[in-house]
């Protein structure tokens, strides 16, 4: 098992961070940044994979989970067992996070669509091109969960030009991997980031 978590128990919001006082500073430090929310969540959105792109900067992740905090949406993120560690172990638990082994990712995957079919409601988040430097070619795994799982895929956004974070359409993946990154990328298209070389939209490239 790669997953080094508990046990989730997603029939209530039992892992929105329960600290109040961070989530407000969260929200605080989104709108203090002249940032806006563009919400409309469509039906079906409690149990899905949501991919946050574009990723370029460390406060990709602050913006995010402001959104999340302030809709009291649960949901669920990974992360690099090494980030894991005392002091802020028990911070991004809280949060949410989950560590996982990034060098053992062959069974990754089946962790992830395991979790699916054992939770009724769940919200994975995913940094589908997997670090906020320039990658060349993003990582597939939010794909091979949705399908495997069944379960569709919301399509996250921080627009840093516009200063603007929500949700685009979700998308239900029909298992072609060039028409279902095709509908990915005509999204994400425009969609500027905090550094926009570091956005190669293009290495969005899918494999069955």
């Amino acid at each position: 098992m790669q997953l080094l978590t508990k046990p989730i128990d997603s029939s209530n919001k039992s892992f929105i961070c329960k600290n109040a006082a961070m989530r407000k500073i969260f929200v605080w430090i989104f709108q203090l940044k002249g940032w806006k929310m563009d919400v409309n969540l469509p039906e079906g959105y409690k149990k899905c994979v949501v991919i946050a792109a574009p990723h370029t900067s460390n406060w990709d992740f602050l913006y995010s989970l402001a959104v999340f905090f302030k809709l009291e949406i649960p949901v669920r993120f990974l992360g690099k067992k090494e980030l894991f560690r005392w002091p802020i172990k028990s911070i991004l638990e809280n949060l949410g996070g989950m560590a996982v082994h990034r060098q053992k990712n062959h069974r990754l995957v089946d962790d992830m669509i395991q979790l699916f079919k054992d939770n009724e409601e769940l919200m994975l988040m995913i940094p589908a091109e997997g670090t906020r430097s320039l990658v060349k070619k993003w990582k597939t795994g939010f794909y091979h969960v949705a399908l495997g799982a069944n379960v569709p895929v919301l399509l996250g956004y921080l627009d840093y030009e516009k200063k603007q974070a929500g949700f685009g359409p979700l998308l239900y993946m029909t298992g072609d991997p060039i028409v279902d990154a095709n509908a990915i990328k005509d999204f994400y298209r425009g969609i500027k980031g905090r550094f926009p070389e570091k956005f190669f939209l293009d290495g969005l490239v899918l494999d069955k």
